[in-house]
Formats: C-alpha cells, structure tokens, sequence
C-alpha cells in the first residue's frame, strides 16, 4: 500500500515510516520541514503546514492510508496555535482523505484526551472526555479525536490510537525536558506518593499503528473505536524520572514540593507569562502540577484483543537502548 504519515520527520513519525517502509509499503510523508534522513531513505516529502488544506490535499493524493501522527505538542501556548494545528490541520486530514477516496485514516491521540485531574487507575476506553481542561493540548486533541471518530463512516474507516508519554532512542520531548531540568537543578518530585503511570517505547507504539492499519477496514470492529496504547508496565512516576536519569548518568531527582504549592505555582506562573508575554513555557503549569503527582495507568486489553498488540520490547530492553543512544553507543 501507499501511506501518507503527517509528521513523518518527526519522532514518533520517523519510526512509523521506518517500518512501513521495511516492510515493502510506499511511504510519503507532509512535515513542515524536508528532513534529510527521510530522503537518504527515499520517502516522498511534502513541505507543508497542516492548516494549508491543498498541501495536505496534495500529500494525500494517490495514498491508500493516512497515519495522522503531526501535532502541536507541549503544555504552553497560545490557544489558537493548538487549534490552528490539531483541530483545523486534523479537519483536513479528514478532507483530503475524502476527496482522494482514502478508506483508511489511522490518528494518534493522547490519553490526556480523558484526564480531568484525578487519579486514573486501570482506566479503560470508557472514560469519558473531561467538562473542563487545563492546557490547550488536551483540550484541541480531544476536540479532534472526536473529529476523526465521527468521520467513521463506509467510505472511511477510521480508529484512534491513545500511547500514554512515548520515550526512547531518538526522544526530542519528553527525555530532553526530564535532563535538562534535571541538570538546571529545577527537577522536584511533587509529593511523595508512589502514584502509578505508564509509558510506551516508540518502537511498540508505532508497531500498534500498523496493527491498527492491518486491522481497520469499513464496518471493521476496530472502526470508530479509541485504544490506550501503553508498555502494559506501568511504574510510580519518579521512578520512572530516575531511570531515565540513570540512562544519562544523572543522580535521582532529591528535592520535593508539595502538590498543592506546586499547583498555585503552575496558576501563579500562568498568569505572569500571560500578562507579560513571556517566551518560553512557565517553570510550572496546573496542568503539569496534577500530572506529576496523580496517577494515570490503563488497561490495554482492548488493544491486545482488537488490534493483536503486545508490546514486545520491554521497559528493561528499552531503558538499554536509551543508554546507549544518551551515551553516543546507539
């Protein structure tokens, strides 16, 4: 098949068109950069923004399969930007893959789509989509999370995948801000409760897209259904920050702040950067403060039954790889 994947220059992306393309499937890619290493690989490139519906039309043309990867990520930002991104760039996504007869549309969303601020213990596709969000990432990914599900239709089979804090070789988000704050001496644990979470290695969340493309058809029972994707080991958080440390050969995180003045930081932060106009994201966020001190795991079975995945690199296997790749070995 021919698959088009939205930010295949990107970090998720990248190891999505790497498998595709190892596997004897046509791969192009719209980012809005040419990446070098998607050339040398002989990926089709499209230079565009996603809001720009002719160039996503253009990408899209003469494609079997969408994988809509591409996001504006973060936890700062001006609102429009998210929408602008997420929403509007997903809308047509979802058009171009009408008007070029595209029966499948494979869309990477965020567990954050359903995270109100609580705990979230072995939560399953049933929760439902908060009333309120304190970020504009979650907030614009559900929004078009519920785009793509109701797209589903005969002429378009569409599911969305849900991987909870993707990390591993190549990571340019979330290992990258965990050292860094951590070698500026701004890393604190937020409470000292041993609050569960999971994560995913990149390979086995781009090995769950091509599960779910294999697996989605129209009127197949994957169509117009969401999965948690996740490595099925889920850790208490600081944990999980300090091995990702070790891997860099840095010490445990040792400082700790209450939850509670953490949160009235994050608001207080919030205000200053909006009043001033301040570059740069906030030390702290509401939204950071609950997510580094509650709990948010989630039960996969859906994803192991529907889509056949499992995931087959381990935390221990992965935690290997990122040393060597932090390290200069990978």
């Amino acid at each position: 098949m021919k698959a088009l994947v939205t930010g295949g220059g990107g970090f998720l992306g990248g190891v999505i068109v790497r498998m595709l393309r190892d596997r004897g499937d046509e791969v192009a890619s719209i980012s809005r950069s040419i990446y070098p290493e998607l050339t040398g690989l002989g990926i089709q490139q499209v230079q565009g923004d996603l809001a720009d519906s002719s160039a996503v039309m253009k990408a899209a043309a003469g494609c079997d399969i969408v994988f809509h990867v591409a996001a504006k990520a973060g936890v700062w930002g001006p609102y429009s930007e998210y929408y602008r991104a997420n929403v509007t760039g997903t809308e047509n996504v979802i058009a171009s893959c009408r008007a070029n007869g595209i029966a499948r549309l494979v869309y990477t969303s965020s567990p954050s789509v359903v995270f109100d601020g609580s705990d979230i213990e072995g939560g399953d596709e049933t929760l439902p989509y908060p009333a309120h969000f304190e970020a504009p990432y979650p907030q614009t990914k559900a929004m078009a999370e519920q785009l793509v599900l109701a797209a589903n239709s005969p002429e378009l089979a569409t599911v969305s995948l849900r991987p909870h804090l993707i990390w591993g070789p190549g990571d340019n988000h979330l290992v990258p801000r965990i050292i860094a704050r951590a070698k500026s001496g701004r890393l604190r644990r937020i409470g000292d409760r041993p609050c569960r979470v999971d994560t995913v290695y990149v390979d086995n969340a781009a090995r769950a897209h091509l599960l779910a493309a294999d697996r989605l058809s129209p009127g197949s029972p994957v169509a117009g259904r969401s999965y948690f994707i996740s490595n099925g080991e889920p850790l208490p958080i600081w944990d999980m920050v300090n091995r990702i440390l070790a891997s860099a050969d840095i010490p445990p995180v040792s400082g700790t702040i209450s939850p509670r003045l953490a949160y009235l930081a994050g608001a207080l932060f919030e205000k200053i950067w909006s009043a001033f106009r301040l570059s740069g994201e906030p030390p702290m966020t509401r939204f950071v403060a609950h997510e580094l001190a509650t709990a948010h795991w989630f039960d996969i079975s859906a994803a192991r039954r529907d889509l056949g995945y499992e995931p087959e690199v381990s935390m221990d296997e992965g935690m290997r790889g990122l040393k060597d790749w932090l390290t200069g070995r990978g």
